[in-house]
């Protein structure tokens, strides 16, 4: 997200390349120029509004160049900008506008570059309010955390994807992410900082697998970032069609399932595929150039080894720090990190050091290289046994006829939990529950064997991030049963 370098950065860019196109947006194309003029304009309202310098205000992240114009405004006021998803409940935004102290909730539209909203908080200063972005977690865990960004990791991490991806002057990077998910950082901002064009995704044909074929084949994006979602609908709908003009797919946000992976190499000929592992609170951490074959001896995709500069540690269950090959959790510090949680209450559960405790299972090898095994909150007893419903699902997804899954535990008196698996079926396959059954005994202890297997033959439920939606699924068992 913007900070005060990148203002400058993207100034002199409208300065120097007015003509070249910025952002895409269906069949606008704005070029830096008229963008720089959004941006003015916005901030000329900010003015007559009164919003006093480097006080906060919270912008709900509806994507549009006007929006991401009323951001860059806002930061060049010396603003600190909350930016929540538009699907936060309205009670839910309240209380996050009322810890930030934030005076205004702004929004931006094709009418007028900027409207406010007088909040009740009383203006109250946010700490550590330098002008930047303030993001929240998901929340799938009860009311979302709010994450401080700080200047000096978002111009870190800008420099670093842009040189990592071959982001430079002319280059089209897909954006496919939410405006207020972590992802922007690489498709939008860094995008803009340095002369490249943002092509936008609307988020209401984001499943829509024919438009992103076309997308991918009519603006030619060089560089494409997205959840495997992503991926799974533009291969099915391009029907054997090939996109060779890009060059970089970045995959990220949830595992990339293995048997997924031909297909998309299929289907993307001259591109480096890259697997990056990281998290709102500390921005990317890992990276790992994916190579089916290689993909196909470890049965899972690896999330690599640590960006330069990242520096690792994998602590297991007794608190010892793993020096060699084990199991535990991946507590990271990166040159990209955020300031912590703007409730410092909850930085002590985890941060110490300047390490994040990610809350993520990994497995190391002996050569150094990381496997993501799922979430300590993913973790459940099945008959006593601690069962990882991840490692579960990973399981699920390697039968070539499976085309989704998700595993949730269902509380059973007898067992504890029972797991339940809802399973999405390749088109035109007619593989059956037994089949599956059988299939999951072969690579899992009998604990973990699906008590229920669901088949369906339509997409899961998908959360604005592009994960599966578990708490939907939960909701859907709870009802059926």
């Amino acid at each position: 997200m913007p900070s005060t370098s990148f203002v400058t950065a993207f100034a002199e860019m409208a300065r120097t390349r007015p003509d070249a196109p910025a952002l895409s947006w269906g069949d606008r194309v704005v070029d830096y120029a008229d963008l720089a003029e959004m941006v003015e304009s916005a901030h000329e309202s900010l003015t007559a509004f009164g919003i006093g310098d480097g006080v906060p205000v919270c912008v709900p992240a509806r994507k549009s160049p006007h929006t991401i114009a009323l951001v860059i405004a806002c930061v060049r006021a010396g603003m600190q900008v909350l930016l929540p998803s538009t699907g936060l409940g309205q009670a839910a935004l309240a209380d996050l506008c009322a810890q930030l102290g934030c005076t205004h909730v702004l929004s931006a539209s094709e009418e007028e570059p900027a409207t406010a909203t007088r909040t009740e908080n009383g203006g109250r200063t946010a700490y550590l309010a330098e002008p930047g972005l303030v993001l929240t977690t998901s929340g799938s865990t009860g009311t979302p955390k709010m994450v401080v960004l700080s200047a000096e990791g978002v111009d870190s991490f800008l420099s670093w994807a842009a040189a990592k991806f071959d982001i430079g002057p002319g280059t089209r990077v897909l954006n496919y992410a939410p405006l207020n998910f972590d992802l922007c950082l690489l498709d939008v901002w860094a995008a803009l900082s340095v002369g490249a064009c943002a092509e936008l995704v609307e988020p209401e044909r984001a499943v829509d697998g024919a438009h992103l074929a076309e997308l991918c084949a009519e603006r030619a994006p060089a560089v494409v970032q997205a959840v495997p979602m992503f991926f799974r609908l533009v291969v099915e709908a391009a029907a054997g069609r090939v996109f060779p003009e890009v060059r970089n797919l970045i995959f990220t946000g949830d595992a990339m399932p293995p048997n997924l992976l031909d297909r998309v190499a299929a289907a993307f000929p001259n591109a480096r595929m890259w697997n990056v592992y990281g998290c709102t609170e500390t921005n990317d951490s890992f990276l790992h150039e994916v190579v089916p074959a290689e993909v196909a001896v470890h049965g899972v995709v690896p999330i690599g080894m640590p960006i330069d500069g990242v520096h690792a540690l994998v602590v297991a269950d007794s608190g010892d720090v793993l020096t060699g090959a084990g199991t535990g959790e991946l507590v990271v510090s990166t040159p990209f990190r955020s300031r912590g949680y703007f409730d410092r209450r909850l930085n002590g559960e985890k941060w110490h050091d300047g390490y994040f405790r990610t809350g993520d299972l990994v497995r190391r090898d002996e050569q150094g290289l990381v496997f993501l095994l799922g979430r300590n909150d993913h973790q459940v007893k099945v008959r006593g046994v601690r069962t990882n419903l991840q490692e579960v699902e990973q399981v699920v997804l390697a039968h070539p006829q499976v085309s989704e899954a998700a595993v949730i535990a269902v509380p059973d008196e007898t067992a504890g939990n029972v797991l339940h698996a809802v399973i999405r079926r390749r088109a035109g396959s007619t593989v059956n529950s037994l089949q599956l059954r059988v299939h999951c005994a072969a690579g899992l202890p009998r604990t973990a064997i699906p008590g229920v297997i669901e088949i369906v033959d339509h997409a899961l439920p998908r959360t604005s991030t592009g994960k599966v939606d578990r708490n939907s699924l939960r909701h859907n068992v709870s009802k059926a049963s």
